[in-house]
């Protein structure tokens, strides 16, 4: 089964190895048929320690790192992330 690849902002760069990608999508609302945004917010594990807060980053599932992370970033502003990339496709 492929992995789930998400695209965000990151909102939270404070802790070591792990950003906070805030997630935004738009659902339609079953009953008066509008768009409506829903948002969540990620712990994504950030190896080098390259993303900064405002970065477009893409993430993708993981095994699990800790109790909150189970995602990892595949690439940052469109360019890949060297160490996650690689960790994430073996």
């Amino acid at each position: 089964m492929p992995r789930r690849v998400l695209t965000g902002r990151v909102t939270s760069d404070k802790m070591d190895k792990t950003v906070t990608v805030l997630v935004d999508r738009r659902i339609m609302h079953p009953l008066y048929k509008k768009f409506i945004r829903r948002s969540k917010k990620y712990a994504a594990h950030d190896e080098a320690n390259e993303c900064q807060v405002g970065d477009l980053v893409r993430i993708e599932e993981c095994a699990p790192i800790s109790k909150r992370k189970t995602w990892a970033v595949v690439s940052r502003n469109g360019a890949d992330v060297g160490v996650a990339a690689s960790a994430a496709t073996a």
